[in-house]
C-alpha cells in the first residue's frame, strides 16, 4: 500500500473519529452522508487515520455481508481525539465569536440605516 501523505484537516479528523467512537459499525456511505463528505474523501480519510494509527478497521469474514466493518479507535485514536476535540471546540468558539461580532455589526447598520431612513421622511 502506497504511504499516504496527504495531510487530514483537522476537523474531519475530529469529526470522523467522533463518528466512528459513537458508532463502529457505520458504513462509509453512512458516514460520508452524516458528515457531508464526498464517499471518496472518507475512504481517503478512513485509510490515512489507519495509516498514523488513529484507527483499526475489521472486517466480519463470516458475515454474509462481506462489505461490513468495524471500525475501532485505537489507543493512540483515543488520546488524539481528545486533543482534536479541545482544538476543534476553540476553533468553534472562535468561529462564533467572529460571525457574532458580524451579526452585531450588520443589526447595528441596519438600525442606523433604519433610523436616518425614518427621520428623513
Amino acid at each position: 500500500m502506497a504511504k499516504i501523505t496527504k495531510h487530514i484537516d483537522p476537523d474531519i479528523h475530529f469529526r470522523v473519529l467522533n463518528a466512528l467512537e459513537e458508532n463502529p459499525h457505520i458504513t462509509q456511505r453512512e458516514l460520508a452522508q452524516n458528515l457531508g463528505v464526498s464517499l471518496g474523501g472518507i475512504n481517503f480519510c478512513l485509510k490515512a487515520l489507519v495509516e498514523i494509527g488513529h484507527l483499526k478497521i475489521n472486517n466480519f469474514q463470516k458475515n454474509s455481508n462481506k462489505s461490513a466493518y468495524l471500525y475501532l479507535l485505537t489507543p493512540t485514536g483515543i488520546s488524539n481525539k481528545a486533543m482534536l476535540t479541545t482544538s476543534f471546540l476553540k476553533r468553534k468558539m472562535d468561529e462564533y465569536k467572529a460571525l457574532k461580532m458580524e451579526i452585531d455589526l450588520i443589526k447595528s447598520k441596519i438600525k442606523d440605516s433604519n433610523l436616518i431612513n425614518d427621520s428623513t421622511r
